[in-house]
């Protein structure tokens, strides 16, 4: 999900929106489905599923295929596990004209010419209870107003905090509600630098999409509502707030910069109770169980006077143009969002339908709520769904947000960034 992001290049920017040029395969619906099979090898269909899963995920999605091929007789489920590699195989793939039936996705802005709209599907097939599904995911996975893949998964983001060490310093546990200036403080009181001891980790490195709720919290944007314009958006004196103090809680002791080059991972900074409060999506959340912490999490803190907002890191699944058997790519995508196979997925991904949060209890337990309390204020549109040449900005974007963290200010920052960035904004 959102470490995927960093990993497209420009270059597979390019080769991606080029790719619909070679065309091939998307025309008729194919009717060679999953029906009537007799599940001999003269007869047997092979489904091709890309994933981006490594390790226990990936067994997950091994699993996953296996109960598909038993519901479907005839039908066999080739996984293949791109990785890190991800969408430089896909990429790959799509211009070779020979991508995989149906693959997990994200970035709709680059591929969605080499995806298939399933609207007709969803229209036709009342077994998919669309209203069960949380409505705003669906803001991430359309493109001019068409759908190209079905939520399957998310996450929001939220704070952790470790318990022990709030009570070692006396500070109240954070509640929902809470502003920066509560958080600021509370980072203060639970720094020590003498004992390597600090309130906040902050990345070396920043993602943009990953702060683009705070950024939208404080009245901020990195582009306007239409997708043409960053002037007066990325360096908006709203905007280089909302980084700025982060810059600032760096150079204050109340924060260290975490999972650089050889060096811890913020999660695993964050299990040593070396820092006290980790900004996070759901990921780590099991593996902080495992490790025995005793900790608790919490909506991000509000600007006084300003709605808090939520970003939210989605998987999606979705059918290739090119595929021969749409039909079957279908029937696997629907399987894919069931009850079912949501619930083998709920250990690296938050449940999308609303009846399986009630009967998992996920909105009655203390350290799931906070993500869907986020979801009901993530209605933003995030800016790589507004812009088609947002991967050529965001690249100075990020530069100007990590120079902050080693203490540039933010608003010069920003507004180098937006001189640098602005004449690659498509304003089609």
């Amino acid at each position: 999900m959102s470490n995927k992001r960093s990993m497209v290049t420009t270059l597979l920017l390019l080769i991606a929106l080029t790719v619909s040029a070679c065309g091939g395969g998307g025309g008729a619906t194919s009717n060679q489905g999953s029906e009537g099979s007799s599940g001999s090898k003269d007869t047997e269909k092979t489904l091709r599923f890309a994933t981006w899963d490594t390790g226990d995920s990936l067994k997950v999605q091994q699993d996953i295929a296996k109960l598909f091929e038993k519901q479907h007789p005839g039908v066999k489920v080739q996984i293949e596990p791109y990785a890190d590699g991800f969408d430089q195989k896909l990429a790959a793939s799509f211009g070779a004209g020979n991508p995989p039936d149906v693959m997990l996705m994200w970035d709709f802005p680059t591929y969605y010419t080499n995806l298939e709209p399933l609207d007709s599907f969803m229209s036709k097939d009342a077994s998919l209870k669309l209203d069960d599904i949380y409505e705003s995911l669906f803001n991430y996975v359309k493109v001019d107003g068409q759908t190209y893949g079905l939520p399957s998964g998310f996450t929001t983001r939220a704070l952790y905090y470790n318990k022990k060490m709030f009570d070692d310093a006396g500070v109240p546990y954070p509640k929902d509600g809470w502003t920066w200036d509560d958080f600021k403080a509370a980072a203060k009181k639970l720094s020590n630098p003498a004992k390597k001891q600090y309130g906040f980790g902050i990345r070396t490195s920043n993602d943009p999409y990953d702060l683009q709720g705070i950024v939208w919290s404080n009245g901020g944007s990195f582009v306007s509502a239409d997708g043409k314009d960053i002037e007066g958006q990325m360096n908006s004196p709203e905007t280089a707030q909302a980084i700025q103090q982060f810059g600032d809680m760096l150079k204050d002791g109340s924060a260290a910069l975490v999972g650089g080059k050889n060096q811890m991972s913020g999660d695993d900074v964050f299990k040593a109770g070396k820092i006290a409060m980790w900004e996070s999506g759901v990921w780590p959340l099991e593996g902080f169980k495992t490790a025995k912490v005793d900790f608790g999490t919490v909506e991000m803190p509000v600007f006084p006077g300003k709605p808090v907002k939520g970003i939210v890191a989605l998987s999606a699944i979705s059918v290739a143009k090119q595929s021969k058997q749409k039909d079957l790519a279908w029937e696997f995508t629907k399987f894919f969002v069931s009850n079912e196979v949501i619930k083998m997925r709920s250990n690296s991904d938050l449940p999308i339908r609303k009846s399986l949060v009630q009967e998992m209890k996920f909105d009655q337990n203390p350290l799931y709520l906070p993500f869907y309390n986020m979801l009901e204020r993530s209605d933003n549109t995030p800016a790589f769904l507004l812009n088609r040449n947002w991967k050529l900005v965001n690249r100075y974007l990020t530069t100007a947000i990590d120079s902050v963290m080693l203490g540039e200010n933010a608003q010069d920052a920003l507004n180098a960034a937006v001189k640098d960035a602005k004449k690659y904004i498509d304003k089609k």
